[in-house]
């Protein structure tokens, strides 16, 4: 599928996975609108192409007004959910039981606020016309390695990961009669503004577990990839994994 000349939504969008990925679409020619919090827009560089757009992923109000105003840019062809929160805590541990509103809040984020961008982007797309093939767009998920390999103190977030991969197949079956597409990017330990305040050591202990290459995944190569799922139209209902062949240890 061809992306100049299209819309596209990204999730997440103004730094990290999601902050890649809209540079990578505005590059190649689509008009892009970013959605983030209103802290992170503020931070984002202005970039040509990029359009940033104040919103909340679990809001469905807001999501569909960012949909409207991509639709209405250019046809809506592709929404990348990039959006996402992590936390650390034990099920169990010496300060008590786990926090039940914590672990609703990372899974209303990372797997509904998903399935809300999905679904609302999914309607759009499908009332674009489609192609010779049929094909009308793409959306591209985001889960993690966790989902796989849930580490100890990870209940939340391998939850809410696992979840999205869950979502991969049922989604693109259900969405295949509209000519979309859907497909996950499970990464594994990439260079992001989440690990800005970790230590050079650290860094390096953590680049070191990756098998080959023995260092951090970059968000430019998240970017990349999801490109390449943009273009190429047989990739549907799989979970991809991004992780220089990392399995992760218990802890």
């Amino acid at each position: 599928m061809q992306v100049s000349g299209i819309a596209a939504v990204v999730t997440g969008g103004a730094s990290g996975l999601g902050g890649a990925t809209a540079r990578a679409l505005a590059g190649a020619g689509a008009q892009v609108f970013a959605l983030d919090l209103p802290g992170a827009i503020e931070k984002a560089d202005a970039v040509d192409g990029v359009t940033y757009v104040p919103a909340d992923v679990t809001n469905p109000e807001q999501v569909q007004a960012a949909v409207d105003a991509a639709g209405s840019a250019a046809p809506l062809r592709v929404a990348v959910n990039c959006a996402g929160v992590g936390t650390a805590g034990r099920i169990l541990s010496k300060k008590g039981v786990h926090d039940l509103d914590l672990y609703r809040k990372v899974i209303e984020v990372n797997l509904i606020g998903t399935f809300n961008v999905l679904r609302l982007a999914a309607d759009a797309i499908a009332k674009t016309d489609a192609d010779e093939n049929g094909q009308r767009g793409v959306v591209i998920n985001t889960a993690s390695i966790a989902a796989f390999d849930g580490q100890i103190g990870q209940a939340a977030y391998s939850s809410s990961k696992g979840g999205v991969v869950g979502l991969t197949l049922p989604a693109a079956r259900d969405l295949a009669t509209s000519g979309i597409r859907v497909v996950t990017i499970a990464p594994g330990i990439i260079d992001t503004p989440m690990l800005a305040g970790v230590s050079d050591e650290f860094r390096a202990a953590l680049a070191e577990g990756v098998p080959f290459p023995k260092r951090l995944g970059l968000p430019a190569e998240y970017a990349k990839l999801a490109l390449s799922i943009v273009d190429q139209d047989y990739l549907n209902g799989e979970v991809i994994r991004l992780d220089g062949a990392l399995r992760m240890a218990p802890r």
